[in-house]
């Protein structure tokens, strides 16, 4: 895994967090949520996931999807 980097919700998202994940990331802030992001990489794909409890990640397919955390 790599690090990458972390924000506050509700902010703008630093540049390096990839075009295709920040329209979930506003969906997810739109409903509210407050907290920090963290993006982090895993087998070279994305993954935000914030404090609050959700995730947005991009799976092995390409497909976006944003997520509270499982248990």
């Amino acid at each position: 895994m790599q690090l990458g980097t972390r924000w506050a919700a509700g902010t703008d998202a630093p540049a390096s967090v990839p075009a295709a994940l920040r329209p979930a990331i506003s969906e997810v802030e739109a409903r509210g949520m407050s907290g920090y992001w963290t993006l982090t990489w895993l087998e070279g794909r994305p993954i935000a996931e914030l404090d609050a409890g959700w995730e947005v990640f991009q799976d092995a397919s390409g497909e976006i999807i944003a997520r509270e955390f499982e248990d």
